[in-house]
């Protein structure tokens, strides 16, 4: 039975995700590189540490939700990571967005120290975190996904186990495509709608409530409606790694993804804009400047 949780990872997913676990009852401890967040999960409640290796070594299941590629394999397999630090039969629940070879070789690292990894992203934004509106993906070892239901809907609101270790994130990138896609449509409707004269509230209200509504255009909708775009659910900078991710699994699987690749230009001027650590709502504003349209 799983009483206290790691956390490796306390950023915009992983702080809201501890919140949410201690108050379903577990204690959670956790790290981050940079420590500014440790005072906060203490304040929760939880335990600040500063170390994956010092996490690990006090967690029955951990959950990494990481940035980049380095990062993974620092804070799982570098000297003060997790594998370091694992007691046999350790559970790791891997919730990042990641290239499926670099997921599969820290899961072989992993294994090497015993511990059992599980391929678990997840969807949905930081705002949705906060009240526990996240769907896992999980794959991998069947008995340790089952171990780990009582985490999963601590912190979410669905879980879905769909077979081998990585159909998780082959799931993620599907779901991640329509993200991307469906966020750049949100933010055309409006300013489609704001230049021709509508409220953009009243776009929101309206349009949430027809067939033409998205779950990108509810979630990220009242931001474009704002015009406001920090604090960010997801930063434009750490969206630009998940669609380098996106693009190339699927050229390597040979998929056109049209679509997308209009998508991603948007993106990339945001990028341009000096929009990398605003909301990747902001591309709405990012639109607005390519109309010729400025609010009141």
């Amino acid at each position: 039975m799983i009483e206290t949780v790691g956390m490796i990872g306390l950023g915009l997913m992983g702080l809201p995700m501890a919140k949410n676990l201690l108050q379903a009852g577990f204690g959670v401890v956790g790290c981050r590189k940079q420590t500014d967040k440790l005072a906060e999960l203490d304040a929760l409640g939880g335990k600040g540490l500063f170390s994956a290796r010092e996490v690990a070594s006090q967690s029955q299941a951990v959950i990494s939700v990481l940035p980049t590629v380095e990062s993974l394999y620092e804070a799982l397999l570098g000297e003060q990571g997790v594998a370091a630090g694992a007691r046999e039969g350790l559970i790791l629940v891997e919730a990042s967005t990641m290239p499926l070879k670099d997921k599969q070789a820290v899961a072989q690292g992993l294994a090497q120290a015993g511990v059992v990894t599980l391929d678990c992203p997840l969807s949905g934004t930081g705002a949705q975190a906060q009240v526990k509106d996240l769907a896992v993906y999980a794959s991998g070892d069947r008995a340790a996904y089952e171990a780990c239901v009582p985490l999963f809907e601590g912190f979410g609101r669905a879980h879905y186990y769909l077979g081998e270790y990585g159909a998780g994130t082959k799931m993620k990138f599907v779901a991640n495509l329509l993200v991307a896609i469906h966020n750049i449509s949100a933010a055309e409707a409006f300013v489609l709608g704001m230049k021709a004269g509508l409220d953009p509230q009243q776009i929101l209200e309206v349009i949430s409530d027809g067939a033409g509504t998205s779950r990108m255009f509810e979630v990220r909708g009242p931001l474009m409606v704002a015009g406001e775009y920090e604090p960010p659910t997801m930063k434009v900078d750490i969206w630009q790694k998940d669609m380098e991710v996106i693009g190339a699994f699927a050229k390597e699987l040979k998929v056109p993804l049209p679509l997308f690749g209009a998508a991603a230009q948007v993106y990339t001027a945001a990028m341009a804009d000096g929009r990398a650590k605003q909301d990747t709502a902001s591309v709405c504003a990012v639109l607005e400047h390519m109309a010729g349209y400025e609010r009141s």
